[in-house]
C-alpha cells in the first residue's frame, strides 16, 4: 500500500470541496474524519499484520503534505492523533513496546488528541502547570487547563500530562491517556479563531479527572531531560506539523501558476510571461524547493535512528520553523500573484493565508528555536 492508494485523487478532491465550507461555518471536518477513517488514515503507522498501512515515518510525512494541500485544518487537526501513533511507532523501532496499544486501538477507530499545550507555560513538554495528584492507589487526579486542543468534538481519547509535587524535592511529570466521558473533563466550545477553524481545537479543562494506574503512560523529570518517549512527542509533533505547513506552501504555489496564467497584462498577452510575475512564482517555487530534501531527510533519521546527539531538538525546532515561515512567505507571494481576486472571502487562497498564520503559535516558538539553535553553536549563556 502507498500514499496514493489512500489519498486518491477522487478523495482528495472531496476532501478539498468540503474545505471551504467548514470555514465559513466554523464546523468541525465530521465528513472528512469518516472519509480518512473508511480510507485507513488513522492507522498509517500501524503495522499491516495488526490492520493497519504499516507506513514509515517518511510514508506518513508525504502523506500529511498530500493531505494538507486539499483540506489544512483537517491534516492539522489527524495530525495529533498521528503524532501519538508516531510516538508508538518510534518507541517499537527502539525496542520499546509500551505504546503499542495506541497502534492496535488506532486500527480498531479509536481517535487519539493532543491535550499538552497550556496558557503560560514555555517549557512544554518539560513542566506543567497542570496539578497532578496522587490518590494512593496508583492513580492520579487531573486538575488544569490546556489549549489547542484539536479533535475537541471527536477524541476518543485524550493525551493529558500534568505535575507531581507530592514529593517537592523531586517533582515529576505524569502522562496518560484519558478516555472520553472521563469525569472531570470539560470541553468547551469556544473555538472562533482566524484559521485552521475545522480543527475545532477547543480549550479542555481538566477538574479533578482522575486516570487510573492503567491509564498512565510515563513519568518523566521536570526540566530538560532525554526520556526516549517525550523526544518522541517532540520529534513527531514538530516534523509532521512541518509536513502540514510545506503542503499548505506547494498549495499556494500551485495556485500561483493557476492564477499567472489566469491572468492577463496590460498589453492583453499572459500574465504567466510577465517577468515579474514569473520572478515571483519561481521565488515561491524556489523557497518550498528548499524545504522538502530537509524534511524528509529529518524523516528518515528519525526512522533509520541517525545519532544527531545534543543537536536533535534544535534540528527538529529549525526544521518547524523553516517551514512555516517559508509556508507564509510563499502564500503570500500567490497573493501578490494571484491579485485582488485573492482577497475575497472564499477564495482558497485568502483561506490559505488565514491558516498559514497559525504556524507561528505552534511550538517552538520563534524565540525559543533561535535559543535552541544559539546554544548547540555558541553554548549556554553563563548565569
Amino acid at each position: 500500500m502507498n500514499v496514493e492508494n489512500i489519498l486518491t485523487p477522487d478523495r482528495l478532491e472531496r476532501l478539498r470541496g468540503r474545505a471551504a465550507g467548514y470555514d465559513r461555518d466554523n464546523s468541525f471536518f465530521t465528513e472528512d474524519l469518516e472519509d480518512l477513517r473508511r480510507a485507513g488514515y488513522l492507522s498509517l503507522f500501524t503495522p499491516q499484520e495488526a490492520g493497519g498501512a504499516g507506513f514509515t515515518i517518511g510514508q506518513v510525512v508525504q502523506s500529511q503534505r498530500l493531505l494538507a494541500t486539499a483540506a489544512p485544518a483537517t491534516a492539522l487537526a489527524v495530525n495529533m492523533h498521528l503524532v501519538w501513533c508516531g510516538v508508538a511507532h518510534l518507541l517499537a523501532l527502539r525496542g520499546d513496546d509500551s505504546l503499542a496499544f495506541i497502534l492496535e486501538h488506532a486500527a480498531r477507530g479509536e481517535l487519539y488528541a493532543f491535550g499538552i499545550s497550556e496558557p503560560g507555560n514555555p517549557a512544554v513538554l518539560f513542566d506543567s502547570k497542570t496539578a497532578a495528584v496522587p490518590q494512593g492507589d496508583g492513580s492520579y487526579a487531573f486538575t488544569g487547563t490546556k489549549i489547542f486542543t484539536s479533535l475537541s468534538p471527536a477524541w476518543t481519547k485524550l493525551g493529558i500530562f500534568g505535575r507531581d509535587d507530592s514529593v517537592p524535592q523531586e517533582p515529576r511529570l505524569i502522562f496518560g491517556f484519558a478516555p472520553r466521558g472521563t469525569e472531570g473533563i470539560i470541553v468547551k466550545d469556544d473555538w472562533n479563531t482566524m484559521g485552521m477553524r475545522a480543527s475545532q481545537s477547543c480549550t479542555t479543562v481538566l477538574d479533578h479527572a482522575v486516570l487510573s494506574k492503567g491509564q498512565l503512560v510515563r513519568s518523566t523529570p521536570v526540566g530538560p531531560h532525554s526520556d526516549a518517549f517525550v523526544f518522541g512527542i517532540f520529534a513527531l509533533f514538530e516534523t509532521l506539523l512541518s509536513a502540514v505547513y510545506t503542503g499548505i506552501g506547494d498549495r499556494a504555489v500551485e495556485l500561483a501558476v493557476e492564477a499567472a496564467q489566469q491572468r492577463t497584462t496590460a498589453g492583453g498577452g499572459s500574465g504567466a510571461h510577465d517577468p515579474h510575475t514569473r520572478w515571483k512564482v519561481a521565488d515561491a517555487a524556489i523557497r518550498m524547493d528548499g524545504i522538502h530534501p530537509q524534511l524528509e531527510t529529518m524523516a528518515r533519521d528519525l526512522e533509520e535512528g541517525a545519532d544527531h546527539g545534543s543537536l536533535w531538538f534544535p534540528k527538529l525546532s529549525s526544521l518547524k520553523y523553516r517551514a512555516t515561515e517559508t509556508a507564509r512567505l510563499v502564500v503570500e507571494t500567490a497573493v501578490r500573484v494571484a491579485g485582488g481576486r485573492s482577497y475575497s472571502r472564499g477564495a482558497e487562497l485568502e483561506r490559505l493565508y488565514r491558516d498559514v498564520l497559525a504556524g507561528m503559535f505552534h511550538p517552538s516558538s520563534e524565540d525559543s528555536v533561535h535559543a535552541s539553535v544559539a546554544n548547540a553553536w555558541l553554548g549556554p549563556v553563563p548565569d
